[in-house]
């Protein structure tokens, strides 16, 4: 009997074992690390998406309400011009509201944010 080695590459199931097997292994804490700063950060974001879309969705069904009003039903036009106004407001407000929340969850969250780059950064040059 002859002695043979046989090997069958395939990229994709490494790939998957390699998503699998990074699971299981222990991180380093600079992937840890890495990791908290791509929460935090995203957080921001999505807390801000949240609160933009909380006033903007019921804003456009508010000013579609209005239109309806002067459109469909024309003896309540000056009801419908009223809530539509309302509505816009709501629409427009929806962007300052999503800056402004950015803007203080940055602030909030600068310090962690800083404290743990700057660990990252020291574990790098050790």
């Amino acid at each position: 009997m002859e002695n043979k080695f046989e090997y069958t590459y395939s990229a994709p199931k490494n790939a998957e074992i390699e998503k699998i097997r990074k699971k299981y292994a222990p991180q380093t804490s600079a992937e840890s690390k890495l990791e908290q700063i791509k929460k935090l950060d995203s957080s921001v974001e999505s807390e801000a998406v949240g609160c933009a879309l909380g006033i903007g969705i019921p804003g456009s069904l508010i000013l579609g309400l209005g239109m309806s009003c002067c459109m469909v039903w024309t003896d309540l036009f000056i009801l419908g011009i009223i809530v539509g106004i309302i509505g816009m407001i709501m629409c427009g407000a929806a962007y300052p509201i999503y800056k402004n929340t950015i803007k203080k969850k940055r602030a909030e969250i600068a310090p962690q944010i800083l404290k743990l780059s700057e660990e990252i950064e020291r574990g790098i040059r050790n």
